[in-house]
C-alpha cells in the first residue's frame, strides 16, 4: 500500500497534461496542502477564561511551556519501553531533588497511593498482587497521620488497605506506634496546624525504624522545597507536576529512598494485577515532565517574584482606585506561595459570588477565588498584558456596584 509520500513522488512522475486524474498538478496540490488544524475548544463550544485564581486541578492546573509541548509531540513519534524510559528520567529527577531515585506518577495523589504500596510490599511480588487486601498477608496496616493533617487528601493512602491512626502530640505518636504501623504521614500545607515540626516527624520515624512520606503537592515555590524535604530526611517525598513547575496536569512526582521507590514501581504500569495499573503515565508526559522540572529549577526565581508581583500591584491600583475597596496583598507560606490579593469592600451592595459570576460571564470570561467578604486572585497564571484585562473589568464591575 503506498504511503502519502511515495503516492505524491508516483504522482509527481505522471504527465502533467492528460495524466490519469485529468491532470496530477491539481490532486497533488491538495494532497500536499496542509489540512486547517480543528479548533476543537470552538467546535465543542468548552469556555476557556483567564485565570486569575491559580493553580486548580478543576480549572486544569497550568499552562506548559512550549519546551515541554514539543518534547510531549517529538517523543510521540518513537517507540519506547516505558520502564526503560522511567528508569532514566528518575536518574535525572532524582539528581536535581537530591534524593536516591524518583519515578514520574499520575500526579501527587498517584505518588503517595503507590509510595505507601511500595512501603507495604518491598519487592514481594505476592504482595503487590494481594493490595489492598492485607489481612493474612503478613502487610502492615496503619499509617500515623497529625489529626489536623488528615483531610481529603489521606484517601490515597487508604485506597492501599490502610487506616489512619490521627494524634496531636508526640506522647500520642509514641503509643500508637506498634507491629502494625506502616508510615508516618505528613502534610506540609497543614504544617502550622500541628503540634508537632517537620524535623520531629522524622526524628520519630527514624527512632522507630519507620519511613515518613511528606505531601509536598502545590508547596512549589520556593523551589527549593524540590529537595528540602529529601535533604532533611524524609523517606518519601510527592509534589505534583502540573501546578508551579508547568509540566503535564496528569503529572507528579515520587522521590526517596531507592528500596521504597523501586517496590513502589512494582505496582506502576506496565505491569498488570497491581494496585495501580489504573494510574499510568505515558512517556510523553514522563519525559515532558523532566523538561518541566529542568526549566522550573533553572529560571531566575527572583526576576520571576518581581514579575508578578508587578503585574498584582497593576490589578491592586486598579481595584483600590474604587472607593470603598480594600486590597491586602500577601503570599502564602506554605503552599500556592506567589503574590495573591484578597480584595473587599462592602458585601451588601455587591456579593462576592454575583461579582465572581459578572466577571466569569463576560467577554473575556475571568475566574478568581470566591470568599466571604471578597474574593482573592493571583497574577500567577496569567498570560503576558492580560494583568490589564483582569484590572480594567474588575474596576468596571465594583464602580458598576458603586460599592
Amino acid at each position: 500500500m503506498l504511503n502519502r509520500r511515495s503516492l505524491l513522488k508516483h504522482l509527481s512522475a505522471m504527465p502533467l497534461v492528460g495524466g490519469l486524474f485529468g491532470g496530477s498538478a491539481p490532486l497533488t496540490a491538495a494532497l500536499a496542502a496542509p489540512l486547517a488544524p480543528r479548533n476543537l475548544v470552538k467546535e465543542l463550544g468548552i469556555r476557556t477564561f483567564i485565570n486569575a485564581a491559580g493553580t486548580y486541578t478543576a480549572m486544569t492546573g497550568s499552562l506548559m511551556e512550549e519546551d515541554v509541548v514539543n518534547t510531549i509531540l517529538a517523543s510521540s513519534k518513537e517507540f519506547m519501553m516505558l520502564d526503560d524510559v522511567q528508569t532514566k528520567v528518575g536518574e535525572k529527577i532524582a539528581a536535581i531533588t537530591h534524593a536516591e531515585s524518583a519515578v514520574v506518577s499520575a500526579g501527587c495523589f498517584s505518588a503517595m497511593t503507590l509510595g505507601l504500596a511500595g512501603v507495604l510490599t518491598g519487592m514481594d511480588q505476592k504482595k503487590v498482587e494481594a493490595l489492598p487486601h492485607l489481612e493474612g498477608t503478613g502487610m502492615k496496616s496503619e499509617v500515623i497521620a497529625q489529626k489536623a493533617h488528615n483531610i481529603g487528601y489521606s484517601h490515597a493512602l487508604t485506597n492501599t488497605g490502610c487506616k489512619i491512626i490521627q494524634v496531636e502530640t508526640i506522647e500520642d505518636v509514641e503509643k500508637a506506634i506498634n507491629d502494625k504501623t506502616a508510615l508516618l504521614w505528613f502534610l506540609n500545607i497543614q504544617s502550622d496546624k500541628g503540634q508537632i515540626t517537620h524535623q520531629q516527624w522524622v526524628d520519630l520515624g527514624k527512632k522507630h525504624n519507620i519511613p515518613t512520606m511528606i505531601d509536598i503537592a502545590a508547596d512549589v515555590p520556593p523551589v527549593e522545597n524540590l529537595w528540602k524535604f529529601n535533604d532533611m530526611g524524609f523517606d518519601l517525598v510527592c509534589v505534583s507536576g502540573g501546578k508551579a513547575m508547568r509540566g503535564p496536569q496528569s503529572a507528579g512526582l515520587l522521590m526517596g529512598k531507592k528500596k521504597y521507590i523501586d517496590a513502589a514501581r512494582l505496582s506502576m504500569p506496565p505491569r498488570g494485577s497491581t494496585l495501580g495499573r489504573g494510574m499510568k503515565i505515558n512517556k510523553e508526559e514522563i519525559l515532558g515532565m523532566y523538561v518541566a522540572l529542568e526549566k522550573f529549577v533553572a529560571r531566575d526565581q527572583d526576576k520571576d517574584w518581581k514579575m508578578l508581583e508587578d503585574r498584582a500591584k497593576h490589578i491592586t491600583d486598579a481595584a483600590k482606585s474604587v472607593k470603598g475597596v480594600t486590597v491586602e496583598t500577601f503570599a502564602p507560606a506554605l503552599g500556592n506561595h506567589t503574590p495573591t490579593m484578597r480584595v473587599t469592600w462592602d458585601t451588601t451592595k455587591l456579593a462576592p459570588k454575583a461579582l465572581q459570576e459578572a466577571l466569569r460571564n463576560g467577554n473575556p470570561s475571568i475566574e478568581v477565588v470566591g470568599e466571604p467578604m471578597g474574593i482573592s486572585m493571583t497574577a500567577w497564571m496569567l498570560k503576558p498584558g492580560e494583568e490589564k484585562i483582569v484590572a480594567t473589568r474588575l474596576k468596571e464591575e465594583l464602580t458598576k456596584a458603586s460599592v
